[in-house]
């Protein structure tokens, strides 16, 4: 099932919060090599981009249809590659990733990798979710491993790779990083019902479910899925407290 941007943008008001804490993270300074990783639309990366003064910024999805609509919004100073975060080479000042390493593996092996392209002085600046004990997510789980479900995903469940806090400041400690900025913070999101929050999840953490379900069983998910989210969120508004990972380090010189 391939990225939806119309999906995907229905909530980025939500998703302009994080990404402000986590740009005041970075060092601006004039002239950076800037690589985003995950740039989605690349509407986050053209305001990453027009923070950097001077600056050459690259941003990178392995979305074909993220892509597309990235596009529009290039510039001078302002690129787009389709690629994954796990092929990125190259020296940069400034390893920017907002919303996307967790849909990445092997974060022991993945963080020091990145703070490894990172130029002497210059930063990896991160920000992921990490609220997947939250029901939006246990709930997935608890519908994949019923039928018909489970026999079509040949019992497959998704786990989430996000570290805690505290195993991500050793981890950028022990290979170099320096200035360490490593926080979790909770963001409250007050959205209509439970379908709301239902939609949100079907443009990110469904979609690798999605993947790998026939599109026959796609709508029975979905159905199911809404049912648990009306019965534990029966109230209008629903408050959700969606928890995100975010840390910065400098590479040592």
């Amino acid at each position: 099932m391939p990225w939806d941007p119309e999906r995907y943008e229905q909530f980025e008001r939500e998703r302009y919060a994080p990404f402000e804490d986590l740009i005041r993270l970075v060092k601006v300074r004039d002239g950076l090599r800037a690589i985003d990783l995950g740039c989605g639309t690349g509407e986050l990366t053209r305001r990453l981009a027009d923070a950097l003064p001077e600056s050459d910024v690259l941003g990178i999805d392995s979305s074909p249809e993220m892509l597309e609509r990235a596009a529009e919004r290039a510039r001078p100073g302002l690129r787009f590659q389709q690629r994954a975060i796990e092929d990125v080479g190259g020296m940069w000042d400034l390893v920017f990733s907002h919303a996307a390493l967790q849909w990445v593996d092997d974060h022991p092996s993945l963080v020091p990798r990145l703070l490894s392209l990172v130029l002497s002085g210059g930063q990896l600046v991160v920000q992921m979710p990490s609220n997947f004990g939250h029901p939006t997510h246990t709930i997935i789980d608890e519908i994949a491993g019923e039928e018909p479900f489970r026999a079509a995903m040949d019992g497959w469940t998704h786990r989430w790779p996000v570290f805690t806090i505290d195993a991500y400041a050793e981890l950028l400690h022990a290979h170099g990083g320096t200035e360490l900025t490593v926080f979790e913070k909770v963001y409250p999101h007050v959205l209509p019902d439970a379908d709301a929050l239902a939609d949100w999840m079907s443009g990110t953490a469904l979609v690798p479910v999605f993947e790998r379900l026939p599109e026959a069983l796609h709508e029975p998910f979905m159905e199911r899925y809404r049912e648990r989210l009306r019965a534990r969120f029966p109230s209008s508004p629903v408050f959700f407290g969606f928890r995100r990972t975010l840390f910065a380090a400098t590479r040592a010189g």
